[in-house]
């Protein structure tokens, strides 16, 4: 299928050749120096193949996205073992894409081993681990590796083998970058579990992956509190019966943690047995290493399968050309590895030689600075975060940001959710100085990656997402199937890409029925996007999220950022109810920004009419004392309009403050 028109159909008012800056006054957010245009990694891809502008390397990688893909590749020297021999087969059609065809490669050693083996780089720090009560313990990559493979030897000798489901339920620590490679080296399985989960979430997890080995902690710090991992873990494994044996690393060194005879063991007992080299196992680019779970609307998760192969060459190509990351500079991301950040920044770090910094606890604990602080100790060049973490932190002021050194940092990354301006803008101006770039990208667990991204070397707009993705065929669509500019339309895909799920784990109808149904061969990813006059992509919230008031259909994202547009408020959730005359009222749950602060609610629905129009005056505003999110700090609006409506609000596993939604009932009485 060929490329999407979306270049052609609105230029940019800037030019968009690289390096040319955008008039001072139109608008944008970043405008990119020379300097940082010569020395950036897209910089080198384009002009390796005579490309002179992001939207002429964006057209060719989509009009020819298997020789994008092989550019990547050779770009970034991935060290496949086996060269492939053809780039893209779309035989079985283009949901069941094969990518790399013939090709051996596997993620440890090329994440790994490339470094380790190098004396120029064996050094290089790979591993910066940082634990909530202030323990720091690096490792290089020659370290890294002895650790990889004392681990793997160890598995093998267990009894996992290629193909092996693994589950992995450890806080940010080094052990969590270890556990996911060793499982790469011997081809096994790797199913990371959210280490914020109940045992009902893990139970689900586990048993639908079929896992025969659990590698988890005696527990870990969160805000201060003791959090007994192996208990929860063994009240999962009552009904997980393929598991056989639980590795447990002595974190905390917890008195009295159950250890159950013939199934648990030690970590330093099952692993410090083993020394000298594992082989890695002679994986093929489509064999699979990450089984990814997100949660569903129903109680049900969904597990993406992800390969050895594509993983690894669209997670490299991202923390290269999106967030511009360099051997042996280092990314600080604030997510888990449960969720697919995680692995992101240990993918992406990995293939180039850089350094990922791991961070157990809370970000805003011991000190609402402890993001910045974190950032500043190990010299962060990328920082990630999410902009409900940013507007958590903006209200304790610029001087928590102020009092640490972030000369080190280039990029300031983004993702998780839509942006509102006034956060947005403190990020940039506060934790950026006004001198790096905000790469807010979109993607997700069954993306592996991302659809939209902007570069550092072209202008971006406040909370904008820049464009496609490089080698990404993406458009926005009205409910017909038209291509739409300048209004909100539905986020899809026109061609495959290597780090697309291979299907969800065990149920291919799923798959299908949740990607690939509702536009026949095109992807529908479930988000309301918009391209502006300049060309620039927003997001709006999830398609399945939206409010239709008399027929008039809006974005939650759209009202919300209107109302954290008050001073008053810190966060805020709009959703949609049934309603007699307008088919959907919106109803508005905020936080004060301040405790003891006004009930500005009133205020709020005047607001939302002023900015939006009398029709979308929401019905109702009610202020509540915290809105339920994840630990990625997506707030769950989905469960806050079941509450409203009083219906069941499904899978909570994913929810970091389930104990919100019970607030809000009482509120609304």
């Amino acid at each position: 299928m060929g490329a999407a028109p979306l270049d052609g159909a609105l230029p940019p008012r800037h030019s968009g050749r690289v390096g040319d800056a955008a008039p001072q006054d139109d608008g944008y957010a970043w405008r990119p120096p020379p300097d940082v245009v010569e020395r950036a990694n897209v910089t080198r891809l384009m002009r390796a193949h005579g490309i002179g502008s992001m939207e002429e390397l964006r057209r060719r990688a989509t009009g020819d996205i298997a020789w994008f893909w092989d550019a990547v590749v050779r770009d970034l020297a991935i060290p496949f073992r086996t060269p492939y021999e053809r780039v893209l087969d779309t035989s079985r059609g283009i949901p069941w894409a094969t990518w790399f065809v013939g090709g051996r490669v596997n993620l440890a050693a090329a994440c790994v081993d490339r470094w380790a083996d190098d004396p120029a780089s064996a050094g290089t720090t790979a591993i910066v681990a940082e634990t909530e009560d202030g323990a720091v313990r690096t490792l290089s990559y020659r370290d890294l590796a002895a650790e990889v493979d004392r681990l793997a030897l160890a598995l093998r000798a267990g009894g996992i083998g290629r193909g092996d489901a693994v589950g992995v339920y450890l806080p940010m620590v080094a052990e969590a970058a270890i556990a996911a490679y060793a499982i790469a080296r011997i081809g096994a399985v790797y199913v990371p579990i959210f280490s914020g989960f109940a045992a009902g979430a893990i139970a689900a997890r586990l048993a639908d992956a079929g896992a025969r080995m659990v590698l988890t902690a005696d527990g870990t710090l969160r805000r201060g509190r003791v959090i007994p991992l192996k208990a929860v873990v063994d009240e999962a494994l009552a009904h997980c019966p393929t598991v056989e044996r639980t590795v447990v690393l002595e974190r905390l060194g917890l008195p009295g943690t159950p250890m159950r005879a013939g199934r648990d063991l030690p970590w330093d007992e099952f692993a410090a047995p083993h020394a000298g080299r594992a082989e890695p196992e002679d994986t093929g680019a489509e064999d699979p290493w990450l089984l990814a779970y997100t949660s569903g609307t129903t109680g049900r998760p969904k597990g993406a399968v992800h390969v050895h192969g594509g993983f690894l060459v669209k997670i490299a190509a991202e923390a290269a050309y999106q967030t511009d990351l360099k051997a042996g500079e280092a990314l600080y991301w604030v997510t888990d590895m449960g969720w697919i950040m995680g692995p992101w920044a240990l993918v992406g770090c990995g293939a180039l030689g850089a350094t990922m910094v791991l961070c157990e606890g809370a970000p805003d604990h011991p000190g609402p600075d402890r993001v910045w602080a974190t950032a500043a100790r190990h010299r962060a060049a990328v920082l990630g975060v999410s902009p409900t973490l940013v507007r958590s932190l903006k209200p304790r002021g610029d001087d928590w940001v102020r009092r640490h050194d972030l000369s080190a940092l280039r990029v300031l990354g983004s993702t998780g959710e839509p942006w509102n301006p006034e956060p947005y803008e403190w990020l940039a101006r506060v934790a950026g100085g006004g001198r790096v770039p905000i790469v807010n990208f979109s993607g997700g667990t069954e993306v592996g990656a991302c659809f939209l991204s902007p570069t550092v070397v072209e202008p971006i707009k406040p909370c904008s997402l820049g464009g496609p993705s490089l080698g990404m065929d993406i458009d926005v669509l009205d409910p017909q199937g038209r291509p739409v500019r300048e209004q909100v339309g539905e986020l899809v895909c026109r061609q495959p890409w290597p780090g697309m799920t291979r299907g969800l784990w065990g149920d291919p109808q799923r798959y299908i029925a949740s990607y690939w149904s509702h536009y026949p061969g095109l992807w529908r990813h479930g988000d309301w996007a918009m391209i502006d006059a300049d060309g620039s992509w927003f997001l709006f919230g999830r398609s399945d999220e939206v409010i239709s008031v008399a027929g008039k259909r809006l974005g939650p994202a759209e009202v919300e950022s209107i109302l954290v547009s008050h001073p008053a408020v810190q966060e805020a959730a709009a959703v949609g109810v049934p309603d007699d005359l307008k088919g959907e009222a919106i109803w508005c749950f905020w936080v004060p920004a301040a405790p003891d602060g006004p009930d500005v609610s009133d205020e709020l629905l005047d607001l939302v009419a002023h900015e939006l129009g009398r029709a979308f005056r929401p019905a109702r505003a009610l202020r509540v004392g915290a809105l339920p999110r994840t630990r990625s700090a997506k707030i769950l609006r989905r469960a806050v309009r079941a509450v409203a409506i009083g219906a069941d609000p499904g899978d909570l596993s994913s929810a970091e403050n389930p104990e919100a939604l019970e607030a809000i009932r009482a509120a609304l009485g």
